[in-house]
């Protein structure tokens, strides 16, 4: 069967919002007629709530709506990283039952990946899954939980076998957050903000239909989320709806809701869209060395902007991810401490000054104290730097102690 024309594609959603979009219908309501009529995710298989097109054609699709002034499904972990995973890896039964509620909006999700004690090595992780029956018990802590405290379902790596190698014995699973045993509290950052959480588990309980592919096998799912991850942070900002009506006002109410814990992520990538007007406000723009230094800045930015554009055209032809997000992960942390010390070469000591005795009203302080995050989140600079070596040079992996080794005699950060 040929694959449809763009536009082919234009005319049809364009007909199908002109007889469908209210923007006085509540967004709930809107977005089931998103899940049924498979225009919330048109690339998504035709059985589960998607029209089954080609990448190349999404594009089209998010211009007619966006001329049509409709909304779309939420942004955020549940589309961009819990439902890809689980179209990939998850049973029949639990897309049936996980895949609408993430289109709707009913269900929202967090990633309970990372833990205290294993750092960068995620696959060293101790949080256990231990069987009961029709059930898994889950005991163990994970960290750096993004909007845990609302979510409903969270993305768990647990350890269900201790007597393999590491990677071998992790299992992916959905874990209902709003249960006994499941505790969250905000973790504090120094730039003040706690957009981060840490989750404990205590004999929380995972129904055995809740596993996401096959037990023990976890690690292959955990890799399509962390490669969708790497995209997430882009495609959530920049999403703007004007226009009256309450499904607006609800969609714009939730975007708020969902932003609040990025919103000092410009200062995190270091804005260098600030650069040269601070430089010209404060005329550092004619001291031949900050000249220089914020022109190595810009063709860094400039570089990784195309970068990235290869990645999203890869993209479009339908290539999965590749080392364009290692690469431009690894550049965007470079780039950010870069802009930070350029602001410092411009402000000086204001640079310091927090609140609105500060450069910016204390926006160049709240960068200094941000950008050092983005070397760590989301995989730290020499894990990114093993990925491209590895992966895209094709050099050897450096020494492992633990290569072989039944995880249960691996020495660890943490008793078990």
């Amino acid at each position: 069967m040929s694959e449809p024309s763009e536009q082919s594609v234009r005319t049809e959603v364009r007909a199908w919002l002109e007889a469908n979009w209210d923007q006085n219908m509540s967004l709930r309501d809107w977005r089931e007629l998103l899940a049924n009529s498979g225009w919330g995710c048109p690339t998504w298989p035709s059985e589960w709530f998607g029209r089954g097109l080609p990448v190349a054609l999404e594009p089209v699709v998010t211009q007619e709506f966006r001329s049509a002034g409709a909304v779309g499904i939420p942004a955020g972990g549940g589309p961009g990283l819990a439902a890809v995973t689980i179209l990939e890896h998850g049973s029949d039964q639990l897309k049936k039952r996980l895949l609408r509620p993430i289109i709707t909006g009913e269900h929202t999700w967090c990633q309970l990946f990372s833990e205290p004690g294993s750092g960068s090595d995620l696959a060293g992780l101790t949080t256990r899954a231990d069987p009961d029956g029709d059930d898994w018990i889950i005991n163990g802590q994970k960290v750096w939980n993004t909007s845990a405290h609302h979510a409903t379902y969270g993305m768990l790596l647990a350890r269900t076998n201790w007597d393999v190698p590491k990677h071998q014995g992790i299992t992916y699973m959905a874990i209902e957050m709003n249960q006994p045993g499941i505790v969250v509290r905000p973790l504090k950052q120094m730039n003040g903000y706690a957009s981060f959480n840490e989750v404990f588990m205590t004999d929380a309980r995972v129904s055995a239909a809740d596993v996401i592919g096959e037990v023990g096998q976890g690690w292959g799912a955990a890799l399509t989320t962390l490669a969708h991850e790497r995209r997430l942070a882009v495609s959530l900002f920049g999403r703007s709806q004007k226009g009256e009506g309450r499904a607006l006002d609800e969609y714009r109410a939730e975007q708020a809701n969902l932003m609040e814990p990025y919103k000092w992520y410009p200062q995190r990538a270091g804005r260098v869209d600030l650069v040269v007007p601070r430089a010209q406000e404060t005329g550092r723009n004619t001291d031949p060395t900050v000249r220089q230094e914020i022109a190595k800045l810009l063709s860094m930015a400039r570089a990784s902007e195309w970068t990235a554009q290869r990645a999203r055209e890869a993209r479009v032809l339908g290539r999965p991810p590749g080392p364009e997000g290692s690469l431009g992960k690894l550049s965007s942390s470079h780039i950010a401490r870069s802009a930070a010390e350029v602001h410092t070469l411009i402000s000086g000591s204001d640079s310091m000054l927090s609140g609105s005795d500060g450069a910016e009203d204390g926006i160049i302080a709240e960068i200094l104290v941000s950008v050092p995050g983005g070397s760590i989140a989301g995989g730290t600079d020499e894990i990114q730097r093993n990925i491209i070596s590895e992966r895209a040079l094709g050099l050897p992996k450096g020494p492992a102690v633990d290569v072989g080794k039944p995880f249960r005699d691996v020495p660890r950060n943490l008793a078990d």
